[in-house]
C-alpha cells in the first residue's frame, strides 16, 4: 500500500483540498479529502492521467520543419511520406521512445496510435509482418505510459479507388483480408492493447467498410473523419453523400467507433454522431490550417468528446484541452462552451482508446496521477478549479502511471527526453 497527499486533487469534477490517495496493485483504493497528512507529498493540483487519444508518433520529426513556405493540408502532407519513407523497425522504436517519453512529461499516461506505417519502403512486408507495430508497443513500454495500438486499414490513395503509390505502398495490405490475417498475429500485452482504424473514405473502398465493421467489433475502432473540405467533396461526387453519412450507412459507426477531427461537417452529420466519440486534436488542426470542427454542437447531441496531440506540432495537453474552448470562442465571439470539468472530461477520456478502467482519481481505478505546480510563472495566482486555463506541459512535475512513478521533478525517471529525440529526429 502506497499512500499520497495531494495539496489539491480533482475528485468527483471538482477540486478538493488535502487529498489521501491510497495505492495498491497499480489501483486506487481510497481517496479521501480533507485528511491529515500521511504518505508522500504531492505539491500542487493532482489530476487523473490524460489520454492521447489520436497520435502518429513518427509525424514527431516534423515539428518545426513544415513553415519555410505557405503551402498547404497536402504539401504537408508530402513532407510526412518523406518522413515515412525512410523509417525502419529500429529507427521508428528510438523515435517514438522519444515521442512516448515526452508525452509522459506531459502528464500522458495513455496514448491511442493510429498505426498505418506497416512494411518496408517498397510495400514489402517485413520477415516479421507487424515489425513496426511490435516497435510501437516496445517503445511505450520503456517510456512508461500504455498504449493501445490502432492497426489502420489503408488500401487505396483516394475515394475514387486509385491504387497506392510510392512511399503509400508501405500502408497497403492489398486488401481487407490481408489486414485481417496480419493483424490477428497482434498480442495485447500488460500496458498493450490491439484496437483497429479505418484510415479514412479516401482510403478504404465502401465495398469492404461493412465486412471492417464486423471484423473489428468490440474493439477500439478510429476513423478519420472529414478533417479536409476535399474529402467531403470527393466522397460526394463519388458516393452522392458526405463521409459520415457513407460510414453510417456501412455500419462503422458502432458503440466503440471514435470520429478523428470530424471538422466538416453538416447538420445531418452531427445528428448521426449524436451519442458517440468523437476525438478532436485542436493544435494540429490549427497547425494545419483544417478548420474548427463543431465541438460544442457534437457535445449538445451527447456525444462524448476527447482529445489527441495527432501530429505532435505540440504535446501539451493544456494547449488541447484550451483549444477545444478557445476555438469555440473564436468561431462564435462568446465565451465558456466548456467547464473546466468537461474539459478535463474530455482530456483524461481512455475509454475512447479501449482503457475504461482510468481517466479518474476513485477507487478501483488505475492509479494515473498527474502533479501540476501552482506556483510557477503561468500558474502562480491561478485558482485551482481553473489552472489548466493558465498551466502547460512544463507544469507537469510528477506522473505516476499504474502506481509507478514515470516522471519525478519534471524529469523523465529512465529517459534524457532531449537527447532521446535529438538522436532520432
Amino acid at each position: 500500500m502506497t499512500g499520497y497527499h495531494a495539496e489539491y486533487a480533482w475528485i468527483a469534477g471538482a477540486v478538493a483540498r488535502d487529498v489521501l490517495i491510497e495505492v495498491a496493485e497499480g489501483r486506487i483504493t481510497a481517496v479521501t479529502p480533507d485528511a491529515p497528512p500521511a504518505g508522500e507529498r504531492l505539491s500542487g493540483l493532482v489530476l487523473p492521467g490524460f489520454a492521447n487519444a489520436h497520435s502518429h508518433a513518427f509525424h514527431r520529426a516534423l515539428r518545426g520543419r513544415t513553415h519555410g513556405g505557405r503551402g498547404s493540408f497536402w504539401s504537408w502532407r508530402d513532407q510526412m511520406y518523406a518522413v515515412a519513407g525512410r523509417l525502419d523497425p529500429d529507427s521508428y522504436f528510438r523515435l517514438a521512445r522519444a515521442v512516448y517519453a515526452e508525452m509522459a512529461l506531459a502528464g500522458i499516461t495513455a496514448v491511442g496510435e493510429f498505426h498505418y506505417l506497416h512494411h518496408g519502403p517498397d510495400g514489402v512486408p517485413y520477415a516479421e509482418p507487424n515489425a513496426m507495430g511490435h516497435a510501437l508497443i516496445a517503445a511505450a513500454r520503456e517510456a512508461g505510459i500504455r498504449i493501445t495500438l490502432l492497426d489502420t486499414l489503408y488500401l487505396t490513395s483516394g475515394v475514387d479507388g486509385k491504387p497506392l503509390e510510392g512511399v503509400q505502398r508501405r500502408f497497403g495490405d492489398g486488401d481487407l483480408d490481408g489486414w485481417s490475417e496480419r493483424t490477428e498475429r497482434l498480442r495485447a500485452e500488460p500496458h498493450a492493447r490491439i484496437g483497429a482504424a479505418l484510415h479514412s473514405v479516401r482510403a478504404v473502398p465502401a465495398e469492404v467498410m461493412a465486412t471492417f465493421a464486423v471484423r473489428t467489433d468490440g474493439q477500439p475502432v478510429h476513423v478519420h473523419l472529414s478533417e479536409q473540405r476535399a474529402e467531403n467533396e470527393q466522397c460526394q461526387a463519388v458516393h452522392g453523400c458526405s463521409p459520415t453519412e457513407l460510414l453510417d450507412r456501412h455500419g462503422v459507426w458502432q458503440p466503440a467507433t471514435v470520429a478523428v477531427h470530424a471538422t466538416h461537417l453538416s447538420a445531418r452529420d452531427i445528428e448521426v454522431l449524436g451519442g458517440r466519440h468523437v476525438c478532436f486534436c485542436p493544435t494540429t488542426e490549427r497547425d494545419l490550417a483544417d478548420g474548427i470542427g463543431p465541438a460544442h454542437r457534437l457535445a449538445g447531441v451527447g456525444a462524448r468528446l476527447s482529445l489527441g496531440s495527432d501530429s505532435h506540432a505540440v504535446i501539451d495537453p493544456f494547449e488541447e484541452i484550451r483549444g477545444l474552448e478557445m476555438n469555440e470562442r473564436l468561431a462564435t465571439e462568446r465565451r465558456g462552451h466548456f467547464a473546466p470539468a468537461e474539459l478535463l472530461e474530455a482530456a483524461a477520456d481512455h475509454a475512447a482508446i479501449g482503457w475504461p478502467d482510468a481517466g479518474e482519481i476513485a477507487v478501483g481505478r488505475r492509479a494515473d496521477l498527474v502533479a501540476v505546480a501552482l506556483d510557477s510563472v503561468r500558474t502562480a495566482g491561478a485558482a485551482p478549479d481553473q489552472a489548466v486555463f493558465a498551466a502547460t506541459a512544463a507544469d507537469v512535475t510528477r506522473v505516476i502511471v499504474d502506481g509507478r512513478t514515470v516522471v519525478a521533478g519534471g524529469r523523465h525517471a529512465t529517459i534524457d527526453v532531449s537527447r532521446a529525440l535529438m538522436e532520432a529526429i
